[in-house]
């Protein structure tokens, strides 16, 4: 498999040798299919039978509001995953999209394999541990977000969003795989007014930025 590495970025596949890895992925009916940015990798209203791993590329999932704005719900880099909630509850009409946010390589898994799985089966055990701590991942990612788009203005929203990454960067300065109109429709604002509070914080000496790259001074 020419994509182990990015493979075993996935914390579902932690501590798993090559072998097992191989294995498991065998286990998920794991293939790979590759996309050309802006490609829609499923619509919003389709079922998702299986789940993505993102082995190169960025993914994103978003909906839009009753009035056509989109809204960014998560961004999924190499070693990312998305859809395991829908799939794994055979969702028959998925709620978002998901496509190419640049051009990427997606390995679908099944959650077919992680059920039934004797208790001897160590292999399958493992993977459903690691699954159940994936979703409680997600779950703590999507308090974050609530965090975020709870706070009144967007200041707030920004401050706090920027705390977040450098706490989970480990470092004052960080990137985001998100340019400003992404980030835009993930704090649900306009864009005009994003790029001008980000005017007003470095102005205020709060912050520093290049690109997608910030410092929280």
């Amino acid at each position: 498999m020419d994509n182990l590495k990015a493979v075993k970025q996935c914390s579902l596949f932690e501590n798993m040798t090559d072998n097992e890895c191989l294995e498991a992925v065998a286990r998920l009916r794991g293939h790979s299919e590759t996309f050309q940015k802006g490609n829609i990798l499923r619509s919003a209203g389709e079922d998702l039978p299986y789940f993505g791993l993102v082995t190169r590329g960025i993914v994103q999932v978003f909906m839009d509001d009753i009035n056509g704005n989109r809204i960014i719900m998560a961004t999924v880099t190499t070693g990312g995953s998305f859809g395991e909630s829908l799939s794994f509850l055979r969702v028959a009409e998925i709620p978002v999209s998901i496509y190419a946010a640049e051009d990427c390589e997606v390995l679908w898994l099944s959650c077919e394999g992680l059920e039934n799985v004797p208790c001897d089966d160590r292999i399958g055990q493992l993977l459903l541990k690691q699954f159940v701590a994936m979703m409680a991942h997600r779950t703590l990612d999507m308090n974050d977000r609530i965090q975020v788009l709870s706070k009144l203005t967007l200041r707030e929203k920004l401050l706090t969003f920027f705390s977040q990454c450098a706490n989970k960067s480990g470092a004052r300065t960080f990137s985001i795989p998100l340019d400003r109109e992404q980030l835009a429709a993930y704090l649900g604002v306009n864009r005009s007014a994003l790029s001008r509070e980000l005017c007003r914080l470095r102005d205020e000496k709060k912050i520093e930025f290049y690109k997608n790259t910030f410092k929280i001074l």
